[in-house]
């Protein structure tokens, strides 16, 4: 998945687009763009060798701004105010009882 993110472009070191095998070294900062939040992360050491996820906070920083959560859900609050997931776009059903609705807002039963 990392290889795909690197080939796509959505992975930057330093403000450079990287090709998979780009080393990182301590300093460097890391962009990545993953699920429409652009996340920022510091590199502050390398392991010696391979270690668990739950060490890894041990050698990088997350230096992404709240600012970028905030606006995602924010977009994720919009859209679902707009229409509840799974029920797609309006039918021509759905259209036509709106637009009868428009044409005769005094009527409750449209004809």
């Amino acid at each position: 998945m990392a290889t795909q993110a690197c080939k796509k472009g959505a992975v930057r070191v330093n403000g450079d687009v990287v090709k998979p095998s780009r080393e990182v070294y301590p300093g460097d900062e890391i962009t990545l763009r993953k699920n429409q939040i652009k996340y920022q992360i510091k590199v502050l050491d390398i392991p010696d060798s391979r270690l668990g996820a739950k060490l890894v906070d041990i050698y990088r920083k997350d230096i992404t701004p709240k600012e970028a959560f905030e606006a995602q859900e924010l977009s994720r609050s919009a859209q679902e105010y707009y229409r509840q997931k799974g029920e797609g776009r309006p039918t021509k059903k759905d259209r036509r009882d709106l637009d009868d609705f428009i044409e005769n807002p005094e009527d409750e039963n449209p004809a």
